[in-house]
């Protein structure tokens, strides 16, 4: 099968190749996905997983790419819930070899079905952006309906969809961003949008929840603003232990087959949008990762037309 290979961590995106290896085979709880669209996240090739296993040991030449979304092909002994020629989506665990390549063995659990009526590319960009953004909502911020909500990075990625799902929930969403950013946060549905340039955070008043993409100076200033009581969760790393009554929590986000079930169910009933950007072949791939710039949005890599 054709697949995208790192070898070389301090390489980067520039250390990537795409190679033929042998097709995975299936081991208790597993299934064989034929992989149609798969996608990477930024910063994935500086983590630990990506060259290592749980032990510490190398792992390389090691497959990049977590989200993915295709047609299982085969189960491995006692795999139970999915059957061969269901239309899966859902997140690789890190520690393994990912989806940029023509098929990936992955636990059954880890994937949802996919529903007939919504594309490959789209379920592939819904994954990693929605599970992000249900779990730093729900399962980390205990959002509430009315209460209210900063969302920094409002027009990226992750940071979109905590809109989206932050505003389906009933919540007051102030959204964050650079200028150029404005009217894609109001698009995505935000109430309001500071310009991290030009406005002054703390105008905004106190919020119950904030839900950090960006860290550093502006992580920390969103504390000043958290009401007591409040929450503030980051998924970039960054955390400052309780400070001034505020709970803050880092997190890893993890694949959840009920709230891809919840996530994708909002997208077909119009109350979610994806944030896609190029969509290119995998044969295409290394030479668009490696190029200066790319779409805002996801990149979707169309491993399978």
């Amino acid at each position: 099968m054709k697949a995208i290979v790192v070898t070389d961590q301090d390489a980067g995106l520039a250390g990537m190749k795409l190679v033929e290896l042998p097709e995975p085979q299936p081991a208790i709880n597993e299934v064989i996905v034929q992989v149609y669209a798969a996608s990477i996240t930024g910063d994935e090739l500086s983590w630990p997983s990506t060259w290592t296993d749980r032990t510490g040991r190398d792992r390389t030449p090691s497959i990049p790419g977590h989200e993915l979304a295709g047609v299982v092909t085969a189960l491995g002994y006692g795999t139970t819930g999915l059957s061969v020629g269901q239309r899966v989506f859902g997140l690789q665990d890190w520690y393994r070899n990912g989806s940029l390549a023509e098929y990936v063995a992955i636990e059954a659990r880890n994937l949802a079905p996919l529903p007939d009526d919504v594309e490959f590319n789209d379920g592939n960009a819904l994954v990693m952006s929605g599970l992000t953004a249900w779990q730093a909502l729900f399962d980390h911020g205990q959002l509430q309906a009315g209460q209210r909500v900063l969302a920094h990075g409002a027009a990226g990625i992750v940071g979109s969809m905590t809109v989206q799902l932050a505003r389906e929930a009933g919540a007051y969403v102030i959204g964050t961003g650079r200028a150029a950013h404005r009217e894609a946060a109001f698009n995505f549905g935000s109430n309001e949008f500071v310009d991290l340039d030009n406005d002054t955070l703390e105008d905004i008043g106190q919020v119950d929840l904030v839900i950090d993409a960006l860290g550093g100076d502006i992580a920390k200033r969103s504390l000043g603003v958290i009401r007591p009581g409040g929450k503030f969760v980051s998924i970039t790393g960054w955390n400052e232990e309780q400070a001034n009554g505020v709970l803050s929590i880092d997190f890893v986000v993890e694949a959840d087959r009920a709230q891809l079930s919840e996530i994708v169910k909002r997208f077909r009933d119009g109350c979610l949008k994806t944030n896609t950007g190029n969509i290119v072949t995998l044969d295409d791939a290394v030479a668009v990762y490696n190029s200066p710039g790319q779409a805002k949005g996801k990149t979707i890599v169309r491993v399978r037309p």
